[in-house]
């Protein structure tokens, strides 16, 4: 049987909310300003040659590592196939690499995600579960923080019988200052329905997910 896409509801019925309230966003001109101040404050001289078109850059380059903020899971979410031929057993996608930013330092993670779930029904697109990570990435994050959204996300717009989220990361808040330790990894998971009562599904996940 062929599938069928379906639409799911807008995103203001879910009930993980994917926009938190936020102040005004600064002008870029405020913006540009804020990075001279740093370079100031840093020690360096925002007026020498080299650092001229810096405030700029890191504006521009803010806009793009953050732009989760301006992004809906919901609506990546929201197609899906409604009926795959009954197909009812775990999908999994693994290692999906991706890169965010620690909420504390603002120093960057990179890590690599692997998710899975029970379909109910409705299954999505594999490339609609990297989007996720993607969104929920770039927005200043703790791992444990991501793990917990991106398997809520799921988990609400979905309704699986279950969701499981494995993500290790490398921090550099960890490896470039502090205590320095470089090559030290962080593994968080995250586990609904049967993955969280099913101890043989949590086990076949694990298998799945580690399995080279």
């Amino acid at each position: 049987m062929d599938a069928i896409v379906k639409n799911f509801p807008a995103a203001g019925q879910e009930q993980v909310k994917d926009k938190a309230q936020q102040p005004v966003r600064p002008t870029q001109q405020e913006a540009e300003e804020a990075v001279r101040t740093l370079l100031r404050w840093a020690g360096d001289d925002p007026a020498r040659e080299g650092l001229l078109d810096t405030p700029t850059r890191v504006a521009k380059a803010y806009r793009e590592l953050f732009a989760g903020y301006e992004q809906s899971y919901q609506e990546v979410l929201g197609r899906t196939f409604e009926e795959m031929s009954g197909f009812d057993d775990i999908v999994l996608v693994r290692d999906i690499p991706f890169f965010s930013h620690c909420e504390h330092h603002m120093l960057p993670i990179k890590g690599m995600a692997t998710v899975a779930y029970l379909p109910n029904g409705p299954v999505l697109g594999l490339s609609k579960i990297a989007r996720v990570i993607e969104i929920f990435g770039r927005r200043l994050q703790t791992q444990e923080n991501m793990t917990a959204q991106i398997a809520n996300a799921i988990q609400d717009t979905l309704k699986p019988r279950g969701v499981a989220v494995l993500i290790e990361a490398e921090h550099m808040c960890m490896e470039m200052r502090g205590v320095q330790k470089q090559g030290s990894r962080t593994l968080t998971t995250t586990f609904t329905g049967e993955f969280k009562t099913n101890a043989t599904e949590q086990a076949r996940f694990f298998t799945l997910a580690r399995n080279r």
